[in-house]
């Protein structure tokens, strides 16, 4: 099996779009989405409602990190093969860094050291250093890695591996896989509570959550969810969990309490990556089909402002202000094939 782009419907000739529709006034704060289809990176600025910059990356961007401090972005291409590093006051790539074959996935660790990048083309995860932007490290993994995730302490990187449906868990000290966990069918991205206590792991082709016990290493529940389900991200608080779900263009939320959905939010046309606000009161939701940014307002579970972004929006990530904390996993859709 091999995990390939998706491209579920015709986005010839869609374009940047440079207004929004009413979106809420934070000051500074900003959105980065990855534009598979034009290679760009579209920067939204939440605070004036607008597309305020589209950067030139490489071919085929897939995903987007940014750094905790805010200073840089990072984007995997996977038709180059490279990963494009971004200033992210003069929103310029000052660096191109060769990796493996298809990186679909990056994340940035908690101290700012190192960048993580799953190559879903060569069953690996590159480790990138900041300082020296070069790849120190080649981890070899499970069969068609996607999504990417760091524990909170730094000390353990875990790895969706889609094709042969395990989380590969990492130890980051010394780049080498120490357990190897059995989840749903086509685990296509994953998400730690703010406590690292546990894991959730979209699956794309069982259209399901597993909830996983991080100290066990074991899936204790499975959670249905929409179709296709693939971005995913947790509110700081750790009590809902926000799933886009890209075959039935909705957001399944999902109480960490119960354990079960508890509102389904309609999106635009294809939703696959996700991203939640610092401050969790937002949820920003690309739409592969529709080419725009969905925002929902977690206070009420609905859809507040819809952006036209670039085409085929994939990855999104979020910070708030000009340099501040990041959040938001990163994906995009992918199919087995």
């Amino acid at each position: 099996m091999t995990a390939a782009l998706m491209g579920p419907g015709d986005l010839a000739g869609a374009s940047v779009g440079t207004t929004a529709v009413g979106l809420s006034p934070r000051p500074g704060a900003l959105v980065y989405i990855a534009n598979l289809h034009s290679d760009t990176m579209s920067v939204v600025d939440t605070g004036t409602g607008m597309v305020v910059d589209s950067v030139p990356v490489g071919d085929g961007p897939d995903s987007v990190a940014v750094s905790p401090d805010g200073s840089r972005v990072y984007v995997t291409n996977s038709a180059s093969d490279t990963v494009s590093v971004i200033d992210a006051r003069t929103r310029t790539v000052i660096a191109t860094v060769a990796v493996g074959d298809e990186p679909s996935r990056v994340t940035v660790s908690p101290d700012n050291r190192n960048v993580y990048v799953a190559n879903v083309g060569s069953d690996n995860v590159s480790v990138i250093s900041t300082r020296t932007r070069a790849v120190t490290d080649t981890v070899a993994v499970g069969d068609a890695p996607l999504g990417v995730a760091v524990a909170p302490d730094g000390c353990t990187l875990y790895v969706a591996n889609a094709a042969s449906g395990t989380v590969s868990v990492v130890r980051t000290a010394t780049g080498t896989v120490t357990d190897t966990i059995p989840v749903g069918s086509g685990p296509t991205a994953l998400v730690l509570t703010p406590d690292g206590r546990r894991m959730y792991v979209s699956n794309l082709t069982s259209d399901d959550v597993s909830v996983v016990d991080v100290h066990d290493g074991t899936e204790t529940d499975r959670i249905p969810v929409g179709d296709q389900p693939a971005g995913i991200g947790v509110l700081p608080d750790g009590q809902q969990v926000y799933v886009a779900n890209i075959g039935s263009d909705n957001v399944s939320v999902i109480s960490t309490r119960g354990r079960a959905v508890t509102e389904t939010v309609a999106v635009g046309d294809g939703p696959n990556g996700l991203a939640v606000s610092p401050d969790g009161s937002l949820v920003y939701v690309s739409n592969f089909d529709s080419d725009t940014l969905s925002v929902i307002d977690t206070s009420t579970a609905r859809v507040t402002n819809t952006v036209t972004v670039g085409d085929g929006p994939t990855g999104v990530a979020a910070v708030q202000g000009k340099a501040g904390t990041a959040r938001g996993p990163n994906t995009a859709p992918v199919q087995l094939a």
